[in-house]
């Protein structure tokens, strides 16, 4: 079993600067990639932000400069600045993971996600 918890999401003003984390815990043995994705009302889901193991960065063309995505072991996070109200949506976690047997050896591949987390951006 593998968890996504996140936090950080909320009502924030144009311009601010909230960080949204999210913290993988469980029988994990090793995680990939973890990324951020949205989904705003209406639209189809995207990918935000991820990041590899290897620290490799990548951003949809929309947040480009303004979202900074980091990595500390487990936990992600999502830097962002310069907020718009088209940045508004419900944000989820994700990460493509190996899972531990629980005998310390790798297992399955797991795409796990979060339970995703609410940013509004006023106006």
């Amino acid at each position: 079993q593998v968890q996504l918890g996140e936090s950080g999401g909320g009502l924030v003003q144009a311009g601010g600067s909230p960080r949204l984390s999210c913290a993988a815990s469980g029988s994990i043995f090793s995680i990939n990639v973890m990324g951020w994705y949205r989904q705003a009302p209406g639209k189809q889901c995207e990918l935000v932000a991820s990041i590899t193991t290897g620290v490799n960065t990548n951003y949809a063309a929309s947040v480009k400069g303004r979202f900074t995505i980091s990595r500390d072991k487990n936990t992600v996070y999502l830097q962002m600045n310069s907020l718009k109200p088209e940045d508004t949506a419900v944000y989820y976690c994700n990460a493509l993971l190996s899972t531990n047997t629980g005998w310390g050896s790798r297992g399955s591949i797991s795409n796990s996600w979060g339970q995703g987390t609410q940013v509004t951006v006023s106006p």
